[in-house]
């Protein structure tokens, strides 16, 4: 496993990928200094993160391989098609996969993305239109939205 560390409006993220796709993003809540890549593939997603983040990018293309259940997949392969800018319910997604009795699984699926922003459970809340749990924190989902409206 390999890592960067980039610096962004949501904190510092710790990219994490192995020889062939990216695997994890975590949000840091501690400062820490930017490193250099150590790949290719890591310099490739600090440049598409930080265009997201310009405002010049909203689509990743990057190879991505997070590590989860077969149901877990299949909620972050759905997660993949909610476009920029647009929110989706817990239950869309779950209709979206097929499975409508699968809401709370689907939270559940959601809140363990191994791979936010690129995967972007940040577009999905609640049926009512609150904004629920994220495990980057509410902030940052609410800045992540925010975001994606205003550019």
């Amino acid at each position: 496993m390999i890592y960067t560390v980039l610096p962004s409006p949501c904190g510092p993220l710790r990219i994490e990928a192995n020889s062939e796709a990216i695997t994890r993003i975590l949000f840091l809540d501690k400062p820490l200094a930017a490193t250099a890549p150590a790949s290719p593939l890591l310099a490739q997603t600090c440049d598409q993160l930080n265009a997201y983040f310009a405002g010049e990018l909203t689509r990743f293309s990057l190879p991505l391989a997070p590590a989860g259940t077969p149901f877990q997949q299949q909620v972050w392969q759905a997660l993949l098609t909610i476009p920029w800018g647009e929110k989706h319910s817990y239950r869309d997604i779950a209709v979206a996969i097929g499975n409508p009795r699968a809401v709370r699984a689907v939270g559940a699926a959601n809140g363990r993305n191994p791979i936010p922003i690129i995967i972007p459970c940040h577009r999905v809340i609640g049926a009512n239109g609150s904004l629920t749990g994220y495990a980057g924190g509410l902030t940052r989902k609410r800045w992540l939205l925010d975001h994606e409206t205003k550019v």
